[in-house]
């Protein structure tokens, strides 16, 4: 999708949303295998803390197994992280200084972050009216919502109770 491009690195909520809306639906079976994240800026306040902190992005396994968040651990590998341990109540409170320093600081707490349990899953459910691929959170309140972008490129919107929406992007790796 040539438009998504135009939006990079930053748009407003409106457009973000707009270009979703018009994206066509993918299906949970289609997502298997690893996928770089990447955010869209849209004013939303954890704009820039998951790039801070290294985040990777995620893996779908099979629609019953996902690590719905991968992150980069300093020595150039790749671990999935319990979701349950990141401060996304806190996150969008930080200021500038310590989301800056985010990935440093995943580095050093890997082993308290790795998991090796998937901690979601995939299902098609619907949202803004379309029925589409969305991961599960197992243990907290946040539904990702995905569209297809093009062949390789998935538009994602995190769902979080109490939250705007925050737009990213998957590729597949």
């Amino acid at each position: 999708m040539s438009d998504l491009s135009a939006l990079e690195p930053a748009c407003s909520l409106a457009e973000a949303l707009a270009l979703f809306d018009a994206a066509p639906a993918v299906r949970a079976e289609e997502l298997s295998g690893r996928w770089r994240g990447r955010e869209l800026r849209t004013g939303h306040p954890m704009d820039g803390l998951l790039e801070a902190s290294g985040w990777y992005g995620k893996q779908f396994d099979d629609v019953d197994h996902v690590h719905p968040l991968l992150f980069h651990d300093g020595s150039g590998g790749v671990f999935p992280a319990e979701p349950r341990k990141m401060p996304l109540g806190i996150a969008p409170k930080l200021p500038q200084p310590v989301i800056d320093r985010g990935r440093a600081v995943v580095g050093v707490i890997k082993p308290a972050l790795r998991t090796a349990k998937h901690r979601a899953r995939l299902r098609d459910v619907e949202h803004r009216g379309v029925v589409t691929a969305a991961m599960v959170y197992d243990h907290l309140p946040i539904i990702d919502v995905f569209r297809r972008a093009d062949a390789d490129t998935l538009l994602g919107v995190m769902d979080l109770r109490g939250q705007p929406p925050y737009v990213f992007i998957l590729a597949r790796d």
